[in-house]
C-alpha cells in the first residue's frame, strides 16, 4: 500500500474512530488512485505533490466509463477529497487538488423494506428450541426491534444490554453511543438464547458462533439469508431491509421524525426523511387502489 494512504488510514482508526469496514473501503478505493496516478506519471510510488485536478479528473472519468454505479463513483471520489483534505494539513501536498472535483448526483432510490406480516414470517422461521435456533432468533428479533445496523449487533457484548430494564447500549458510526428499547419478544428471545449458556463475563460477546468466538457480520446474513429461504420471502434481504423496515413502520404507525432519527443513531435529520418519502409512497398506493376518483 502507498505509505501516505497508510498514514491516511491510521489517522481515521485513531483518530476518527472509523470501522473496519470503512477502512477497508477507503484503502481500496484510494489504491486504486494511487494506481492510476502512478500510472500517469509512469512510476512506481505517486508523486502526490504533482497531482493535479486534470489527473483525478481523468481518474474520476474512468471509473465512470468502467460501468460503475453514481454511488460508486460518488463514494470514491469522496474519499479522494478526504485524502487530499488529510495530505494538505500534514503539509505533504501545497493546495487540495480535490477540492475541485465534482461527484456525480446520486440517484434517488427509496429504501427496501418488508411489509408488518412478512417480518412476523421471518421472525418466526428459527426453531427456538434448538440452541442455533434460539441464537438466530434473537438476531433476527433484536435487528427489528431496534433498527440497529448488523455491525452494530455484533458487537454487542454482555454489560450493554439490560434485559430487565429492555435497553441496549449501541456503539454506532464513530463509536458513537446510543441507548435503544428493545421489545418484549426480542427480550424473551435473547432471555432464551443467554440463560441456557455458562455465566459469561461481561465483556464478552452476545453472539457467537460454534467455535464460542464472536459472531461476524457475514456470518449473520448467511443467517438471514437460511430463514429468507425457509420463509419464502424475496431474496435481496439483507440485514439493513430489517432496519428501514423498523423506521417505516415506526413512522406508518404515527412516530415522529426527530425520534426515528434518534432510535437510528443518525448524524442528520435529513438522512432520516427518506422513510417519509417511503411512508408517502405507500399511502399515494392505497389511495391509487382505494378511491373511488383516484
Amino acid at each position: 500500500m502507498d505509505p501516505c494512504i497508510g498514514k491516511f488510514l491510521t489517522y481515521l482508526q485513531v483518530e476518527r474512530n472509523a470501522s473496519d469496514h470503512t477502512l477497508r473501503s477507503y484503502g481500496h478505493d484510494l489504491q486504486g488512485l494511487a494506481d492510476s496516478a502512478a500510472h500517469a506519471f509512469k512510476e512506481k510510488q505517486v508523486p502526490w505533490a504533482k497531482v493535479d485536478l486534470l489527473i483525478l479528473r481523468q481518474w474520476a472519468a474512468g471509473l465512470r466509463s468502467s460501468g460503475k454505479a453514481k454511488s460508486s463513483v460518488a463514494r470514491q471520489t469522496a474519499a479522494a477529497r478526504s485524502f487530499f483534505k488529510f495530505l494538505t494539513r500534514e503539509g505533504i501536498v501545497s493546495s487540495n487538488p480535490a477540492a475541485g472535483l465534482i461527484s456525480p448526483k446520486r440517484d434517488k432510490k427509496l429504501p427496501v423494506f418488508l411489509g408488518v406480516a412478512d417480518v412476523a414470517k421471518l421472525l418466526e422461521a428459527p426453531d427456538s428450541s434448538d440452541p442455533a435456533g434460539a441464537r438466530d432468533r434473537a438476531i433476527l428479533e433484536l435487528l427489528y426491534s431496534t433498527g440497529m445496523r448488523v455491525g452494530e449487533l455484533v458487537g454487542l457484548r454482555i454489560q450493554d444490554v439490560d434485559l430487565i430494564g429492555g435497553v441496549a447500549k449501541v456503539a454506532g458510526k464513530g463509536k458513537k453511543e446510543r441507548m435503544v428499547p428493545i421489545g418484549n419478544p426480542a427480550l424473551k428471545a435473547l432471555h432464551r438464547y443467554i440463560e441456557p449458556r455458562p455465566k459469561p463475563s461481561p465483556s464478552s460477546p452476545i453472539f457467537l458462533n460454534p467455535a464460542g468466538r464472536r459472531l461476524t457480520d457475514r456470518s449473520v446474513r448467511r443467517i438471514l439469508s437460511k430463514y429468507l429461504l425457509k420463509a419464502a420471502l424475496q431474496e435481496k434481504v439483507s440485514p439493513h431491509t430489517l432496519r428501514h423496515s423498523f423506521a417505516t413502520h415506526l413512522l406508518d404507525r404515527g412516530a415522529d421524525l426527530r425520534s426515528v432519527q434518534e432510535l437510528l443513531g443518525h448524524a442528520s435529520l435529513s438522512t432520516t426523511q427518506v422513510y417519509t418519502h417511503v411512508t408517502t409512497e405507500r399511502l399515494k398506493s392505497v389511495y391509487d387502489k382505494t378511491h373511488p376518483r383516484a
